[in-house]
């Protein structure tokens, strides 16, 4: 059999560690939603978690149509600490203002997941589907600081 061609892997690698932001950014948007006050924001996050899920998917069955398989089901170590960093800072009292702070820090790292994997070698249709989820998560992003601003 032979073995996969340094751009696949290349691919490979660009792609999941993008999945790995994504999977980061659907479990903390989902916590979020959860957990903070505004009805307004808690339906944002609820849906962006949905939408992180969805993105996730896409990139997941384009790394199947190449042939990748195995692709581990969970995030970053620094996606997690994240997340018991933002209980806390919200156990201890924190509010909205701490919740949106938590979110805008994971937004800064699905930016640069998405910069470090475009500017691999990629498929231009890959980096079609990169491009457009980027645009959708710079927006999020300058969302998210625009909504922590207004709750300090």
């Amino acid at each position: 059999m032979p073995s996969p061609s340094k751009d696949l892997k290349e691919t490979e690698s660009a792609l999941l560690s993008v999945i790995h932001a994504l999977i980061d950014g659907q479990e903390g948007f989902k916590k979020i939603g959860e957990e903070i006050k505004d009805e307004a924001l808690k339906e944002y996050f609820l849906a962006e978690s949905l939408t992180r899920a969805q993105f996730r998917g896409v990139l997941e069955s384009i790394l199947h149509q190449e042939g990748v398989h195995d692709i581990k089901e969970s995030g970053t170590a620094t996606g997690t600490v994240r997340r018991a960093w933002g209980d806390l800072k919200s156990a201890l009292g924190g509010g909205d203002h701490t919740l949106l702070s938590t979110a805008e820090e994971a937004e800064d790292e699905a930016v640069e997941a998405y910069s470090k994997a475009t500017e691999a070698f990629l498929p231009l249709p890959v980096r079609q589907v990169l491009t457009t989820q980027a645009a959708h998560i710079e927006k999020s992003h300058e969302f998210i600081k625009a909504a922590r601003d207004t709750k300090k």
